[in-house]
């Protein structure tokens, strides 16, 4: 068990809620809602934050998402749970997520044109950088 090094929530608070309120305006997007949860899903499992895997893991079993797609998810490149939709949202958050060593090129980016309106790509771009916030936040601090 480790100890919360810095109780940034309450140290930080105007920032911490505009990170709140941003997720909430996310969950009013056209965005489904399952898709966002398992896009913050896939970032959090890459990122190590147990934290916000078990918050998002409970929020995916509640809509009811079967446990064997949520076990599947870390392969989903070779699961046959995913919809082409869903495989264009992973790899872009994969991608962004992992910016330095992708650069987010055209190659991921372009199948989301087929799957998603200029918006909802741009709402989607939105949400995995708000959860990569979140996730060094938490990891960083030991939350």
């Amino acid at each position: 068990m480790t100890t919360l090094r810095q109780p940034y929530y309450e140290l930080s608070p105007e920032v911490y809620n505009a990170l709140v309120q941003a997720k909430q305006a996310l969950e009013n997007s056209a965005l489904d809602t399952t898709l966002m949860e398992l896009v913050y899903l896939r970032i959090s499992q890459i990122n190590g934050c147990a934290f916000c895997l078990e918050m998002h893991s409970k929020a995916l079993r509640k809509s009811g998402v079967e446990q064997t797609k949520l076990d599947a998810l870390a392969g989903w490149r070779v699961s046959h749970r995913f919809s082409e939709q869903e495989r264009a949202a992973l790899a872009w958050a994969e991608s962004v997520t992992d910016i330095v060593g992708t650069r987010a090129e055209d190659d991921v980016y372009l199948p989301l044109l087929d799957h998603f309106s200029a918006r909802e790509v741009s709402d989607l771009t939105f949400a995995i950088g708000l959860m990569n916030c979140f996730n060094r936040l938490a990891v960083s601090m030991r939350m």
